[in-house]
């Protein structure tokens, strides 16, 4: 273009960007095809590319900035302006087809680029991040990023490819009517396709279906793009002799999907976009090089064409900057050129700076000074030589001196067993997995196998392992095998009939104190009879486990479904309380300080659910005064009702009146060895007395006050955190519990001096002296500090009287006489919790339990107390007195529960099923998308429900949360260290009598909110999208609402036929009774053989080939009732079990001919092409 007539001043702004750098032409390149071209072979910054001087650049007019050869002679095939920094990267056409590059997209973390076959994705600096290798067959032209992770490609083929980023896996595969998608663009309203026959199709953003199609040019389509309600195409037209290029532009009005009058304009189109800065004008390009601007409903003017001088004689590529301020054009030799419509122009709105490579410092290296030890001698770069290096010793100078190896752990030396030369040992776990530290210096050669320090502050100062753990407190973990947990014994760590909790589910840490909640039985009898709406309520989740526990007997329950909801907390996730995975088996968390927080926690979310409804009638409390409209059983069981007195040093008090669920000790500073009983601590801690700066309405200003706390009204139930989290108050418990052991020896008959030791014989002679009761043994009085049983009593004037209350004041006073005086209460610890210091394992944590009459009743058939050792799914009785020794090298208070004697008398303990036969009525689904023709199953009528030893067919599918963790052992065979999370996916049961058998009355898919690892579409059937309630056409239901259905029935009494239910439901979480469940799994099983799939028994027995390409539940649940009434029929209702043996025998014999595997059909059937089941195809 020519400015000769323009304002002389606008060449002011030349000298600011000429460049110092002289151009360096190629030899090889001709001159003459290199005019006014400047070459630039570093490859500097788009800000910083110089101009020629004879070139001005006025404000708003696209003007000529600079021209680069990329690659002299290779046309250039896609040109693109970074979306996040000052870049333009450029695409050439390859050697063959294939090569070339034929779209690039800018992402936050680097670059796409696509070929025909081929979809590669680098970092700026040129690092590959994947490569993603297409169908040779596919020959691919354009994608169209739709998120920040979902890509769409499309090419000459009948279908475009939905990939996900993340996974770099084909997600989706959408057939298109119309063959050759070379351009595709997006709106908030549609996806664009562009296809070589012309045609320019709108397709819904979710379905992909085809909305709209405008038949834009009979020949071809060459480009087109979209601006807010206008789209504008250019393409060719067909004629006699072939070909030819429109001048006609096609502008389509999106509001009332039809063409408004083409545009025509004076030069060939080729290229084209929207460049919007004050009106959405058009820019056209013909691949001579003409560019003309116009807009879209107005008419072209011959004034405004300017020329790009391309070195080739084509232009092949055209694109616009995000600021609409810069133009690139790519031709046919090789040659970028740059046009901006400002001298200094800004490429995107928010741009980062670019990282280039540092350049060699070879030549500009600082002296080395060679005195300094620490000098990194790689400062100095060695050339590749073939020389020999100075540092190449000759091998008589030189003696090689090996690293030698640690020396074994004498553990595993001593649990050593040898096979043949081969010693297996099992890991001590002293050391992470696969790996061993080696000590480079000589005084560190001598290897300490327990150098790693616990994670408490207790014990840091000595050494841990010296303090032997008994191996009932030990960490228990589950072994693996090939069948899971089938053959795993759990009898071997509980030989009672109460149930133990599994530990190996993520946040399992709090499984002690669930068992101490269990064991309270008003709280138990309250949890169990509440139910809510709440998708994630911890009482109801709480309660169906504890339903669980009562119905176990003596087989571990998990409690997967309570901790899932207890996830879902934002309270639990800001109080620290969800660990991850790696902290919890690493033992990372403070577990002590970390179980008083979910303490504290979870009786405040219990008081919070029961508040929102009514107190059930099956309670009465213990003082009606104090059950307000607004508090709940648990703040009755619970609530602690205080004053708290705040007097200010101006004589100013002020009283408020508050509540707490438990209490926190509270160690006296005084760090002699006096003796202070417990009592006087806890008394210290309830009657809090401490100064502080408050804020005083009389002085208005904050000033030092006196805090005092006193005591209106005592609960049922005393919750009392310990909170030893220090070498402070673990040396206070120990010295406590020397003074104690001291007294009790003098007590029983006798003086001990520290430097004193008691034969046996002595200690045999202090047993049992004339007159007085019988002198626990020596090891019963070590370690104890804490008592039995407290008597708290309420003064007149809002004291508090604390004293511990033994069984000598028992005889004295009566066992009534406690309750005879008003005010005067004797509580009785009921459960102690207990952080196990073990560096091997990290920790744990146990509690002692007080089983009372009731449970006993209810397991065992005998009345008595016992106290309890609970180990997650180690349960073992133990002596009392083991229950308050507490030896602070390994084993540290918790948490203490103390309850009032004769609580239970207060309290109706009737429980009321709260679960009624509406669950099992038609409820609307969460799927936005579902509609009533999707529906699988017919709900239940009123007519239809269940009754007791009613079949009903059962399946499930699940999906992965988490993968499993394995390790291959040093003799090649595969361990197992964590199984994988699997969950609930879709649950289907099936009518089993009646005239609609085989008919589902539940075919739920349960939404789930966590992320989720593997869909195993190809045994579950479940698609990404499926569990989705945004995009899923399937009935979606929560887990909880599922739940309470199996529930009913489980209740009610029906049986449960299926193919593999353990499993089915365990992942489920419930627990069902071994009469009510009819597993075909091993009704068709001879002893000490394998287990047979459904699908072989279908085929065998019923002619079905079943789970072809995927697994189906209606169909497998179908099935397995089929297979049900084909063992009735063969065994005749199992009183032919010889007839029925020699059935197996055929079945196991073919089985093994056809090794396992069904043939392949020649055309698909499934059960509901079989007789039995017309009458459902008939409905």
């Amino acid at each position: 273009m020519n400015f000769e007539g323009l304002d002389p001043g606008l060449a002011e702004y030349a000298p600011a960007m000429h460049s110092a750098l002289d151009p360096v032409l190629d030899a090889h390149l001709n001159p003459s095809l290199l005019q006014n071209v400047e070459l630039d072979p570093e490859g500097v910054a788009l800000e910083a590319l110089p101009v020629q001087e004879s070139v001005h650049i006025m404000e708003g007019v696209y003007s000529e900035l600079h021209s680069v050869v990329a690659e002299v002679g290779v046309p250039v095939s896609v040109s693109h302006f970074d979306l996040h920094e000052e870049m333009l990267w450029v695409g050439s056409h390859g050697v063959n087809g294939s090569d070339d590059i034929r779209q690039i997209q800018s992402l936050e973390n680097g670059i796409l680029f696509l070929t025909k076959n081929n979809l590669k994705y680098m970092a700026r600096g040129g690092l590959i991040i994947f490569d993603y290798l297409l169908d040779e067959s596919e020959d691919m032209h354009s994608f169209l990023l739709t998120d920040s992770s979902t890509l769409l490609v499309g090419g000459l083929q009948n279908h475009i490819l939905e990939i996900d980023l993340n996974t770099v896996q084909e997600t989706q595969k959408y057939a298109v009517e119309t063959p050759g998608v070379t351009i595709m663009r997006q709106t908030n309203r549609f996806f664009f396709c562009g296809h070589t026959s012309g045609k320019i199709s709108l397709r819904d953003l979710r379905t992909f279906k085809v909305e709209h199609e405008f038949d834009a040019f009979s020949g071809s389509l060459s480009d087109f793009d979209v601006h807010g309600n206008l789209l504008a195409a250019c393409g060719f037209s067909s004629r006699l002799t072939g070909l030819a290029c429109d001048r006609f532009l096609k502008v389509y009005d999106l509001r009332m999907m039809r063409a408004i009058t083409p545009l025509q304009v004076h030069v060939d189109p080729a290229f084209l976009r929207f460049i919007p800065t004050y009106t959405s004008r058009l820019a056209i390009i013909s691949q001579s090089g003409q560019c003309q601007f116009c807009e879209p409903t107005g008419l072209a003017n011959p004034a405004d064409i300017f020329h790009v001088n391309p070195v080739g004689p084509l232009l092949m590529t055209f694109d616009v900057s995000a600021s609409k301020q810069a133009l690139a054009f790519g031709d046919s030799e090789g040659c970028v050129h740059l046009w901006t419509d400002s001298p200094e122009p800004s490429f995107n709105p928010y741009s980062r700076e670019t990282e280039f490579a540092l350049p060699c410092l070879v030549d500009s290296l600082p002296p080395l000074d060679w005195s300094q030890d620490l000098l990194p001698l790689s400062l100095i770069p060695v050339p590749l030589t073939t020389d020999t290096l100075l540092s190449d010793w000759p091998a008589a100078n030189s003696a090689p001196a090996p690293r030698r190896a640690p020396p074994v752990d004498a553990e595993i030396l001593r649990t050593m067993k040898k096979v043949g030369f081969i010693g297996y040992a099992p890991n001590p776990r002293t050391r992470l997995r696969n790996q061993i530290p080696y000590r480079l210096k000589e005084s560190d050669s001598e290897f300490d196998s327990f150098s790693q320090v616990t994670e408490s502050p207790i014990g840091r100062e000595e050494e841990p392992h010296l303090h032997m753990v008994s191996k009932k407190y030990r960490k228990v973990t589950i072994k693996y095998s090939k069948l899971g947990l089938e053959d795993f014994d759990f009898k071997h760590y509980n030989k009672t009939l109460f149930a133990g909790l599994e530990p190996h589910i993520p946040n399992a840490y709090c499984n002690c104190m669930i068992q101490v909640l269990y064991f309270l039985e008003p709280v138990r009898c309250l949890i169990q009879n509440h139910l809510c709406q709440k998708e994630f309520c911890l009482a109801c989740e709480l309660g169906f486990l504890f339903h669980m526990l009562d119905l176990s007997r003596g087989d571990p329950c998990q409690g997967s479904n309570f901790l899932r909801a207890f996830r879902t907390i934002p309270e639990a996730s800001a109080l620290g309380l969800i660990l991850a995975d790696s902290d919890e088996a690493s033992g990372k968390g403070n577990l002590a300080r970390l179980i008083q927080r979910w303490n504290r926690f979870i009786l405040t979310q219990l008081h919070q659910d029961m508040q929102e409804l009514e107190v059930p009638q099956a309670y009465r409390g213990a003082g009606g005064s104090f059950c307000s409209s607004g508090d709940s059983i648990i703040g009755q069981l619970f609530s602690c009702e205080m004053e708290n007195c705040s007097l200010c040093r101006c004589g100013s008090e002020t009283v408020r009146a508050s509540s707490t669920l438990l209490f926190t000790l509270s160690y006296p500073e005084d760090k002699t060895g006096k003796n202070c009983d417990f009592a006087q601590v806890l008394k210290r801690s309830i009657c809090l007395e401490q100064n502080t700066q408050a804020w005083c309405d009389n002085c208005e200003k904050y000033q030092p006050t006196i805090q005092t706390r006193n005591i209106r009204h005592l609960p049922d139930i005393l919750v009392i955190n310990c909170e030893v989290n220090s070498l402070k108050e673990a040396d206070f418990w120990r010295m406590q519990a020397e003074v104690a052991f001291k007294m009790a020896i003098k007590k029983h008959g006798g003086e001990i001096s520290k430097s004193k030791e008691f034969a046996l014989a002595d200690w045999k002679e202090l047993g049992s002296p004339q007159g007085m009761l019988m002198c626990p043994s020596i090891e019963e009085l070590k370690n104890v500090w804490l008592p039995f049983s407290i008597r708290m009593k309420m003064t007149k004037n809002k004291g508090l009287d604390v004293c511990n209350w033994t069984d000598g004041d028992e005889m004295q006073w009566g066992p009534a006489r406690a309750e005879e005086e008003h005010g005067v209460y004797v509580y009785d610890l009921m459960a102690t919790v207990v952080h196990i210091l073990d560096s091997r394992t990290g920790g744990s944590l146990v509690a002692h339990i007080k089983v009372g009459e009731t449970y006993h009743q209810r397991k065992e058939g005998v009345t008595h107390q016992q106290w309890y050792l609970f180990n997650d799914f180690l349960i073992e009785p133990i002596d009392k007195h083991e229950a308050v020794q507490f030896d602070m090298n390994w084993k540290v208070p918790a948490i203490l529960y103390y309850i009032k004697r004769n609580l239970n008398s207060k309290y109706n303990l009737n429980i009321k099923n709260p679960i009624e036969a509406s669950v099992l009525l038609a409820e609307a689904s969460l799927a936005r998308k579902q509609r009533k023709t999707h529906t699988t199953f017919i709900p239940l009528m009123l007519n239809e429900m269940p009754q007791v030893g009613d079949l009903v067919g059962l399946d499930a599918e699940f999906v992965t949360l988490n993968e499993e963790e394995a390790e291959l052992r040093s003799d090649g065979t595969k361990s197992t260290i964590k199984p994988s999370q699997m969950s609930v996916a879709r649950i289907t049961c099936v009518r089993g009598q009646g005239p609609n058998e085989g008919i589902p009355f539940i075919d739920d898919y349960i939404s789930t909110q966590e992320q989720v690892v593997d869909y195993l579409t190809q045994y579950s059937g479940i698609k990404p999208g499926d569990l989705d309630a945004k995009i899923s056409s399937k009935h979606l239901t929560t887990l909880k609402s599922t739940y309470l259905k199996l529930r009913f029935l489980i209740d009610i009494g029906v049986k449960f036929v299926g193919h593999g239910l353990q499993k089915d439901f365990r992942v489920i979480n419930l627990m069902v009774p071994k009469d009510q469940v009819l597993d075909t799994v091993y009704l068709f099983h001879m002893p000490r053989k394998r287990m047979i799939s459904l699908r072989f028994l279908a085929w065998y027995f019923l002619d079905l080939k079943i789970q072809g390409e995927t697994h189906d539940s209606i169909e497998d649940a179908r099935t397995a009732l089929q297979l049900y009434r084909k063992y009735l029929e063969l065994s005749k209702n199992g009183t032919e079990p010889e007839s029925f043996h020699k059935v197996l025998k055929g079945l196991y014999e073919k089985g093994r001919k056809m090794d396992w595997k069904v043939p392949e059909p020649e055309g698909q059937t499934s059960p509901k092409n079989a007789a039995v089941f017309s009458s459902v195809l008939a409905l």
